[in-house]
C-alpha cells in the first residue's frame, strides 16, 4: 500500500514522484485509507480479504482507485483502476475458483503491457492462496491501449525477435497471510528472454 518509489526498487514511476519518491494520492495511498463499512474502518484490500472469507460470493469484492476527490494531488490518475473479483464453483474440485477482471482506462502498450499483465495476474494468485482458492482466469479490459510514435520502431523489432516458451510462476505454498509475502515468495522457472531493451523513453 506504498506510494513511494523507493519502496519499489524501480525507476518507472520517476517522472510522476516528487522530491521524496511519493507519487501522491494515487494507487498505494489510496488503497490504504480506511472507510467506514457496516461500523468498522477498513481499507480497500483488508475489505477484499474480509469478504472472501465471510462472503466469497458477493458480487461487491472490488478494490476502485479511480477516486475523484483524489485526482488533484495524485502524481497521475490512474491507469489500471478497478479489479473486481468473482468467486466460482467447478465440478469435482472441493476447493473454489478465484477469478478477475481488472479494468484499465489508458495504457502505453510498450512501457506497460508487460508489468500490468503480471503484476495483476500475481495478484490474483496472492489473494486466492490466502484464501485456500485455485487462481482462475484474469480478464483484462483495456479502454484505450496504444503505441507511441516514439515507441514504434522498438515494437517492429521486439514483434520481429524469435518467441520463448512461458515460464512456469509459482508462489511460495507456505505462505498463509497476504502482507507475509515477499519477492522472495515469488518462483519464476524457466524464463527465457532476448536482449534486454533499456531506456524506454516514457510519455509524460
Amino acid at each position: 500500500k506504498s506510494n513511494n518509489i523507493h519502496d519499489l526498487n524501480a525507476h518507472i514511476w520517476d517522472a510522476w514522484a516528487d522530491e521524496n519518491g511519493s507519487i501522491g494520492t494515487c494507487y498505494g495511498d489510496v488503497v490504504g485509507r480506511k472507510f467506514l463499512y457496516k461500523g468498522e474502518k477498513i481499507d480497500q484490500m483488508d475489505y477484499v480479504l474480509k469478504q472472501l472469507k465471510e462472503n466469497p460470493y458477493s458480487r461487491r469484492i472490488m478494490t476502485n482507485l479511480y477516486q475523484f476527490e483524489y485526482l488533484h494531488s495524485g502524481g497521475l490518475d490512474p491507469c489500471c483502476y478497478s479489479m473486481t473479483y468473482n468467486v466460482t464453483k467447478e465440478k469435482n474440485s472441493e476447493k473454489l475458483v478465484l477469478n478477475g477482471v481488472l479494468n484499465q482506462r489508458s495504457q502505453d502498450v510498450l512501457a506497460a503491457n508487460n508489468w500490468n499483465v503480471c503484476q495483476y495476474a500475481i495478484l490474483l494468485m496472492m489473494v486466492a492462496q490466502v484464501n485456500d482458492m485455485i487462481p482462475g482466469e484474469l480478464v483484462h479490459v483495456i479502454a484505450d491501449a496504444h503505441i507511441y510514435d516514439r515507441h514504434v520502431d522498438i515494437v517492429k523489432e521486439l514483434i520481429s525477435r524469435d518467441t520463448y516458451p512461458a515460464p512456469k510462476v509459482s508462489l511460495n505454498p507456505e505462505i498463509k497471510d497476504f502482507y507475509a509475502f515477499t519477492t522472495a515468495d515469488l518462483i519464476v522457472e524457466n524464463y527465457q528472454a532476448g536482449p534486454q531493451i533499456k531506456n524506454i523513453p516514457i510519455a509524460v
